[in-house]
């Protein structure tokens, strides 16, 4: 299989790669992403016909498999559907922050430090997609990437959100930081609650790893420390809902203003 050199990662990435599930393949083909072919065991969803009807205007070549195609390629939740796609790019650091100003927008990026549960940064992609978030920074080593189940957790999220992958988180919070990008790093233990911070300025939200958090590395270039006020006997949250708290609250903010 062929293979390239993604983002400013240097990793080689297999040119072409496997999607599955039926939002997930059907956003790959309203995006526009490079479908070589798309599978499908069956006509019973009516999103299927929704599928059919968006490859046949883009020409996209369709092709029936026996169910146990899927069962035996895919992981749970394949529906029945799977596309075999260009792998999804990563874009450049340079890029990622240029967009905000191509939108006219405030900076609102998501950097992740560690994460490594794939199902989490599916579920964080739509978060991301759903609060307007301009890109998330993930770190190449010791971290999640980009990946079928990725997209399908995602819901198809995986195509509207930009991704930048570096070898060091730490260099785009440097360089975020000289574009005057304040770096708000959620943190249980913090002093500050969400509540009590302005959240509306050009910002990038720094989220640990699942158990174990922001690094401490890390967590001394954040600009402010922020918690979550809980009340329960159980003071933890899942990732992808504790980052959904943050987001909406810093949307609460910014829509409010």
């Amino acid at each position: 299989m062929k293979t390239r050199r993604t983002g400013q990662t240097g990793r080689l990435k297999p040119a072409h790669e496997w999607i599955y599930g039926l939002n997930p393949v059907l956003e790959a083909v309203r995006a526009g992403r490079k479908i070589n072919s798309i599978f499908l065991s069956s006509g019973r969803h009516e999103k299927i016909y929704e599928i059919k009807k968006e490859a046949e205007s883009r020409n996209i070549p369709i092709k029936i498999a026996d169910p146990g195609f899927f069962d035996g390629a895919f992981g749970k939740g394949h529906q029945g559907v799977a596309a075999e796609v260009a792998a999804k790019e990563y874009i450049s650091l340079d890029e990622l922050l240029e967009i905000p100003a191509e939108k006219n927008e405030l900076p609102f990026f998501l950097v992740l430090d560690c994460l490594e549960d794939p199902r989490n940064f599916g579920a964080l992609l739509r978060v991301a997609d759903a609060a307007g978030i301009h890109g998330i920074v993930l770190q190449s080593y010791r971290s999640v990437n980009l990946s079928a189940e990725v997209a399908k957790v995602s819901a198809g999220a995986v195509e509207y959100v930009p991704v930048t992958m570096l070898p060091n988180i730490k260099h785009a919070i440097n360089e975020m930081r000289k574009n005057g990008i304040m770096i708000v790093g959620a943190e249980a233990g913090a002093e500050n609650t969400l509540w009590d911070v302005d959240l509306n300025v050009p910002l990038a939200v720094v989220i640990g790893s699942e158990g174990k958090g922001i690094r401490q590395s890390v967590r001394t270039l954040c600009d402010v420390l922020v918690n979550i006020p809980m009340r329960g006997r159980i003071n933890s949250l899942n990732v992808s809902v504790a980052t959904g708290i943050f987001v909406f609250e810093i949307l609460r903010q910014r829509m409010n203003k």
